[in-house]
């Protein structure tokens, strides 16, 4: 797959003068949560002596190789032939174009294609997976391909299949395939923690879905792109670590987010940077890794959300130095403290080492009851505990809200609670829509610009019947 690291550098706000620096695998740090102290593995000199040192290299990912399934070029077209000739066809779905896309670059390693049964069961029951090698990698959510009856039966003893778009053209072969019973009850029970009606992704993805899943080996015939003018923001997790590497970053702390950036998210990000270099390292580097795959109907979509997320580096709301703006395409399943795994452990491939997690990480309401689904502090406690993580630094962050005795967005102080406004993301998109500014110091104005835009744009689609949708390819 060709490099897009240096042409993308502009693009993702590359300004940094820091040149590669060799990279050490046998250096890993670990953060112990709810303090500043860091703990090395194999630094036993170090130890014995009372020092810390911090690493200075990039994390290792999951199972010790970074799994790349897109066919080389040098193949493609033999194997494009090849998939012409495979009888049966499956035709994926929008999220199953996007799960093709997460397993092809590796963000779901040590994954080599959709699940088969033994790797399903592990998720389901254990949010985990052991490899060859008798290690523990964590994977929390299943990773699967959904067919129905008729097409179990044409596939019959084939062991591959050809997967395609909605028109029909070939994505990648399956192979080695293995086909097992979907039992959506069970799955969508230990995913969520119930089978309520409304779960967003269960209703796109699992409740219509066939009642067989197929696993195998993915070949994905070329890199999927969406033709939607945002792929030069989508950069793989190998291209990722070749730029934290062109940048020298010493450490690197991912931030997951689905909704527009609010200065109180970017407190909550300089102010880890600033964690870090007090704990020792000199070229922190933040992931800001907002989420591209499937969102439900009243979430911001993608396209408006990178524009709002150009303008915060634009005004310097973040520093474009130390940062990286780059779209992570999995599906959401607002799955709460499982989800929040997931969105931490692919951080991991794409080289991340530190993870920020905040108050009810991937939660949602209740789909029929006025309450919040999840324990609001249930995500992080979780992450600090779950089998597989273990190498990874989570981040626990402050409350942040509005300060009205200072005009801007601070750490929340109870003793004086008084002083602060909270503004939920459901009284943001209420100003917005109504075009009311927000307070001074809540959002940058460009970036609160964007959002207004995009609540009149839904008036004027309304009007029209106008409905944009991206292109999938491959």
């Amino acid at each position: 797959m060709p490099s897009m690291a240096s042409s993308a550098a502009a693009i993702v706000f590359s300004y940094s003068p820091f040149r590669s620096s060799p990279i050490q695998n046998h250096h890993v740090t670990r953060y112990a949560p709810g303090s500043v102290s860091v703990v090395s593995f194999n630094r036993r000199r170090a130890s014995r002596r009372g020092l810390v040192a911090v690493k200075s290299a990039l994390i290792e990912p999951d199972g010790g190789k970074l799994m790349d399934l897109v066919v080389e070029e040098s193949s493609r077209r033999a194997m494009k032939r090849e998939a012409e000739t495979v009888p049966v066809r499956i035709k994926l779905s929008r999220v199953d174009l996007e799960w093709v896309h997460v397993l092809s670059e590796g963000w779901a390693s040590p994954l080599k294609g959709f699940m088969r049964q033994s790797e399903f069961l592990q998720t389901l029951h254990f949010n985990s997976i052991r490899v060859e090698d008798g290690s523990v990698v964590n994977m929390s959510v299943p990773i699967v391909l959904a067919i129905d009856d008729d097409q179990k039966f044409r596939i019959g003893d084939s062991n591959r299949v050809t997967l395609v778009d909605s028109v029909g053209n070939p994505i990648a072969i399956l192979t080695d395939i293995e086909i097992y019973k979907h039992p959506k009850e069970e799955r969508i029970a230990r995913t969520w923690g119930t089978t309520a009606r409304g779960l967003p992704y269960a209703e796109e993805a699992i409740t219509k879905a066939g009642n067989w899943l197929i696993g195998g080996d993915l070949q994905v015939l070329e890199p999927i792109k969406y033709n939607d003018g945002l792929d030069r923001f989508r950069l793989s997790p190998s291209q990722l670590r070749e730029e934290f590497t062109r940048r020298g970053a010493d450490a690197v702390f991912a931030f997951q987010l689905r909704n527009p950036v609010h200065n109180g998210h970017a407190l909550l990000m300089t102010d880890t940077r600033r964690r870090l270099l007090e704990m020792g390292y000199k070229n922190p580097v933040l992931l800001l890794n907002p989420l591209g795959g499937f969102t439900k109907a009243d979430d911001v979509p993608l396209s408006w959300r990178m524009r709002q997320h150009e303008k915060v580096l634009e005004d310097g709301v973040l520093d474009p130095e130390t940062t990286v703006v780059s779209i992570f395409p999995s599906p959401m399943h607002y799955a709460g403290p499982t989800e929040v795994q997931w969105h931490a452990k692919a951080r991991i491939n794409a080289g991340a080492n530190f993870y920020i997690v905040g108050r009810d990480p991937a939660g949602m309401g209740h789909p029929m009851e006025k309450r919040d689904l999840y324990d609001a502090d249930h995500g992080k406690k979780v992450l600090s505990m779950a089998p597989g993580l273990e190498r990874l630094n989570i981040l626990p962050f402050k409350v942040a809200a509005y300060d009205t005795t200072q005009g801007k967005m601070t750490f929340f102080d109870p003793s004086r609670s008084q002083d602060f406004l909270f503004i939920s993301g459901t009284k943001m998109r209420g100003l917005a829509k109504k075009k009311e500014n927000p307070p001074d110091g809540f959002m940058c104005p460009s970036g609160w610009k964007v959002l207004v835009d995009y609540y009149d744009s839904l008036s004027a689609e309304s009007g029209n019947g106008r409905v944009s949708e991206a292109v999938v390819s491959a």
